[in-house]
Protein backbone atom coordinates (compact mmCIF):
# COMPACT_ATOMS: atom_id res chain seq x y z
CA UNK A 1 0.00 0.00 0.00
CA UNK A 2 1.42 3.30 -1.10
CA UNK A 3 0.57 6.81 0.19
CA UNK A 4 -1.77 7.11 -3.50
CA UNK A 5 -3.94 4.61 -2.77
CA UNK A 6 -5.31 5.67 0.35
CA UNK A 7 -8.98 6.22 -0.28
CA UNK A 8 -11.30 7.44 2.67
CA UNK A 9 -13.91 4.47 4.01
CA UNK A 10 -17.04 4.81 1.59
CA UNK A 11 -19.88 6.13 3.14
CA UNK A 12 -17.39 8.91 5.29
CA UNK A 13 -17.44 11.32 2.98
CA UNK A 14 -20.53 13.24 2.37
CA UNK A 15 -21.84 16.48 -0.13
CA UNK A 16 -22.84 19.26 1.95
CA UNK A 17 -26.23 20.30 1.44
CA UNK A 18 -26.99 23.07 -0.47
CA UNK A 19 -29.85 24.78 0.08
CA UNK A 20 -31.10 27.82 -1.94
CA UNK A 21 -29.74 26.68 -5.31
CA UNK A 22 -33.06 26.58 -6.96
CA UNK A 23 -36.17 23.93 -6.97
CA UNK A 24 -34.57 21.20 -8.66
CA UNK A 25 -32.13 20.42 -5.97
CA UNK A 26 -35.04 19.83 -3.18
CA UNK A 27 -33.80 23.31 -0.90
CA UNK A 28 -34.98 26.31 -3.37
CA UNK A 29 -37.08 28.65 -2.39
CA UNK A 30 -37.76 29.09 1.40
CA UNK A 31 -34.48 26.94 1.48
CA UNK A 32 -35.61 24.28 4.21
CA UNK A 33 -36.85 27.70 6.39
CA UNK A 34 -40.65 27.68 6.33
CA UNK A 35 -42.72 30.79 5.55
CA UNK A 36 -42.48 33.74 7.17
CA UNK A 37 -41.31 33.75 10.41
CA UNK A 38 -38.58 35.25 13.12
CA UNK A 39 -36.31 32.18 12.02
CA UNK A 40 -37.39 32.42 8.11
CA UNK A 41 -35.60 36.41 8.38
CA UNK A 42 -31.59 37.08 8.04
CA UNK A 43 -30.62 37.14 11.53
CA UNK A 44 -32.98 35.80 12.64
CA UNK A 45 -33.62 33.06 15.99
CA UNK A 46 -33.34 33.49 19.59
CA UNK A 47 -30.39 34.14 21.98
CA UNK A 48 -29.41 30.99 24.02
CA UNK A 49 -31.26 30.54 27.22
CA UNK A 50 -34.51 32.89 25.23
CA UNK A 51 -37.70 30.93 26.43
CA UNK A 52 -40.09 32.57 24.39
CA UNK A 53 -40.51 35.68 27.26
CA UNK A 54 -41.20 32.95 29.59
CA UNK A 55 -38.99 33.67 32.47
CA UNK A 56 -35.66 31.86 32.19
CA UNK A 57 -34.25 29.08 34.03
CA UNK A 58 -31.28 31.08 34.66
CA UNK A 59 -33.36 33.52 36.51
CA UNK A 60 -35.81 31.35 38.20
CA UNK A 61 -33.74 29.86 40.45
CA UNK A 62 -33.04 30.88 43.61
CA UNK A 63 -29.63 32.61 43.75
CA UNK A 64 -26.94 30.71 46.58
CA UNK A 65 -24.20 31.75 48.71
CA UNK A 66 -21.47 34.59 47.97
CA UNK A 67 -18.04 33.27 45.85
CA UNK A 68 -15.77 35.50 47.09
CA UNK A 69 -13.23 36.22 43.65
CA UNK A 70 -10.23 37.54 45.84
CA UNK A 71 -10.43 33.99 48.02
CA UNK A 72 -7.25 32.35 48.09
CA UNK A 73 -6.88 28.92 47.35
CA UNK A 74 -4.64 27.48 50.29
CA UNK A 75 -3.82 23.77 50.09
CA UNK A 76 -3.68 21.84 53.64
CA UNK A 77 -0.96 18.72 54.10
CA UNK A 78 -0.79 17.42 57.11
CA UNK A 79 2.28 16.17 58.84
CA UNK A 80 1.81 12.51 58.50
CA UNK A 81 1.95 12.84 54.92
CA UNK A 82 5.10 14.11 54.62
CA UNK A 83 6.53 10.83 56.21
CA UNK A 84 7.19 9.69 52.47
CA UNK A 85 10.04 11.30 52.78
CA UNK A 86 13.22 10.91 53.75
CA UNK A 87 15.28 11.17 56.79
CA UNK A 88 16.93 14.90 56.08
CA UNK A 89 15.04 15.83 53.04
CA UNK A 90 14.71 19.43 52.14
CA UNK A 91 10.63 19.80 51.28
CA UNK A 92 9.64 22.52 48.97
CA UNK A 93 6.69 23.10 47.06
CA UNK A 94 8.29 21.49 43.79
CA UNK A 95 8.89 18.20 46.02
CA UNK A 96 5.07 18.19 47.33
CA UNK A 97 3.82 18.51 43.90
CA UNK A 98 6.44 15.87 42.81
CA UNK A 99 5.26 13.48 45.05
CA UNK A 100 1.59 14.09 44.28
CA UNK A 101 0.71 15.29 47.78
CA UNK A 102 -0.74 18.43 45.76
CA UNK A 103 -2.53 17.86 42.25
CA UNK A 104 -5.04 20.81 42.08
CA UNK A 105 -4.15 24.72 41.16
CA UNK A 106 -3.29 27.16 44.77
CA UNK A 107 -2.11 30.22 45.74
CA UNK A 108 -0.62 28.83 48.88
CA UNK A 109 0.40 25.14 51.17
CA UNK A 110 -0.27 24.86 55.05
CA UNK A 111 1.14 22.26 56.74
CA UNK A 112 -1.22 21.06 59.40
CA UNK A 113 -0.47 18.87 62.76
CA UNK A 114 -2.87 16.53 62.00
CA UNK A 115 -0.63 12.56 62.62
CA UNK A 116 2.96 12.06 63.89
CA UNK A 117 6.42 12.92 62.38
CA UNK A 118 9.37 10.66 63.22
CA UNK A 119 11.78 12.15 60.77
CA UNK A 120 14.13 15.07 60.73
CA UNK A 121 13.12 17.10 57.89
CA UNK A 122 12.89 20.71 56.57
CA UNK A 123 9.89 21.68 55.47
CA UNK A 124 9.24 24.84 53.79
CA UNK A 125 5.88 26.22 53.22
CA UNK A 126 3.63 29.64 52.98
CA UNK A 127 1.92 28.88 56.08
CA UNK A 128 2.31 26.42 59.42
CA UNK A 129 -0.18 25.81 62.33
CA UNK A 130 1.54 25.70 65.71
CA UNK A 131 1.38 21.94 66.26
CA UNK A 132 2.50 21.75 62.82
CA UNK A 133 5.69 23.74 63.93
CA UNK A 134 5.87 22.13 67.15
CA UNK A 135 5.99 18.45 65.33
CA UNK A 136 8.58 18.89 63.07
CA UNK A 137 10.89 20.76 65.70
CA UNK A 138 10.20 18.39 67.86
CA UNK A 139 11.37 15.71 65.26
CA UNK A 140 15.01 17.76 64.83
CA UNK A 141 13.66 19.55 61.53
CA UNK A 142 12.68 22.90 60.97
CA UNK A 143 10.06 24.97 59.50
CA UNK A 144 10.61 27.66 57.29
CA UNK A 145 7.63 30.05 56.04
CA UNK A 146 8.55 31.09 52.26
Amino acid sequence: MELHDLRPVKGSKKAPKRIGRGHGSGWGKTAGKGHKGQNARSGGGVRPGFEGGQMPLQRRIPKRGFNNIFAKKVISINVSDLEKFGEGSVIDINELVNMGLVKRSFDKIKILGNGELTKSLTVKAHMFSKSAIEKIQAAGGKAEVI
